[in-house]
């Protein structure tokens, strides 16, 4: 049977049939309804479909035999949902439950041809809301709610147009969260961000925005806040810092090795270690800025075993001695000694010390420097070896000495 005109060569419009309802238990495909065709199962310019099971499909007649606007408005009054498809199997739309879709061919050179498809909306008046929701909403039945899909990272990261509405989750030490350009962005585009790692989070716009007036902003662990842009530059809402000013201390036991501290450890401020040593004990910091108020109350005297504080990051890193405390400025990357002038003050008092840890020494050699060996006497310490002594007695060297300007006066 041909379905080309004679006249004009074009493809025929089938005989109509303008109202069907139809109930389908298994995947159904349509057929035009040509005059002498015996096949019951005719598409209709509207049709109310049934599906009686979940997942079914209703697949539409060869495209090639109809003309290009053949068309059907197909309304689903069951429970189910049903997914309109071409004759090959390709789907053109799903119409939920007491949806309705307009649909037409707008090619037919092949049997699949080429659909369009209008959503006629959820019942009398309303819209598809699944064929609306964009980036921050979700279809809920036949709402549009808010939804911010949350991400979590570890590793840097660009924020691009498709994370309009996310929210981020920080989870590692110090990290880099880069913006895309503010242009590209455009006005209105923003995220949510919290650093639940470790360590300092750096947001850093590129080509030369700002945020918040600044190069970059540092989020410190359990800090969070709203990232808007304007189109030009960009700005924080709500950055989330902590209120509590209270100092709170952590007391640790340590006996050898390493130990890296927790958030919630490292979040106090005042830190006391404890313990018998066995060996030296390291003690990993996180990377972020802090000052730490530290004392090592650790029975590690005897053997000489001391206490190595660090951030991990390759930086400087501050020993403290058994009986000792220091208090600590972390850059995020180095640790250093806050006390290394007092201002204001007449004199500088020391600790004892000890051979192995004078209480004078040098950040590349601490073993080396000035102590108070007993009472009335003054030592130095060359890499935990007392080789000087001075006190009211006189001078005690041990080991031999040169002079190169020779020796004068007294008698030996």
């Amino acid at each position: 049977m041909s379905f080309t005109s004679p006249f004009t060569g074009q493809v025929i419009q089938p005989t109509d049939v303008s109202y069907r309802s139809v109930s389908i238990s298994v995947n159904t495909t349509l057929s035009w309804p040509i005059n002498g065709s015996a096949i019951d199962n005719a598409v209709a310019r509207i049709m109310d479909v049934t599906a009686t099971a979940a997942g079914l499909s209703l697949s539409m007649p060869p495209a090639n035999q109809a003309s290009v606007g053949s068309d059907a408005l197909i309304r689903n009054v069951g429970a189910n949902t049903v997914t309109i498809k071409d004759y090959d199997g390709n789907s053109i739309a799903s119409v939920a439950p007491s949806a309705a879709r307009y649909i037409y061919i707008t090619t037919n050179a092949t049997t699949a041809g080429t659909w369009g498809n209008i959503a006629f909306g959820v019942g009398s008046s309303n819209v598809d809301a699944g064929a609306l929701a964009g980036y921050g909403l979700k279809a809920i039945t036949n709402t549009l709610n808010a939804a911010h899909n949350v991400t979590t990272f570890s590793s840097s990261y660009t924020a691009i147009a498709s994370d309009r509405a996310s929210y981020y989750v920080w989870n590692d030490g110090a990290g880099t969260l880069t913006l895309t350009s503010a242009v590209t962005l455009g006005n209105d585009w923003f995220m949510m961000l919290r650093n639940s790692g470790t360590g300092t989070l750096t947001v850093s716009p590129s080509g030369g925005d700002l945020i918040n007036g600044a190069a970059s902003i540092s989020l410190q662990p359990s800090d969070s806040c709203f990232i808007c842009c304007s189109g030009l530059a960009f700005y924080t809402v709500g950055l989330g810092r902590s209120t509590q000013f209270n100092f709170t201390q952590l007391t640790k036991a340590v006996t050898s090795g390493s130990y890296t501290l927790t958030s919630a450890e490292a979040a106090n401020v005042v830190q006391k270690y404890t313990g018998t040593l066995s060996g030296n004990v390291t003690v990993t910091l996180p990377q972020t800025v802090q000052v730490y108020y530290i004392t090592n109350q650790t029975n590690g005297t005897g053997a000489g075993y001391q206490i190595t504080f660090t951030t991990g990051a390759g930086g400087g890193t501050a020993t403290v001695p058994a009986g000792e405390q220091v208090i600590l400025l972390c850059d995020s990357v180095n640790l250093l000694n806050a006390s290394t002038i007092a201002a204001g003050a007449l004199n500088v008092s020391l600790v004892n010390g000890t051979v192995a840890a004078p209480s004078l020494n040098f950040a590349s050699e601490n073993s080396t420097g000035i102590y108070r060996p007993t009472s009335g006497e003054l030592g130095m310490a060359i890499l935990g070896v007392k080789l000087f002594g001075l006190s009211s007695a006189g001078l005690t060297i041990s080991g031999t000495g040169t002079f190169t300007g020779g020796i004068s006066g007294g008698v030996f």
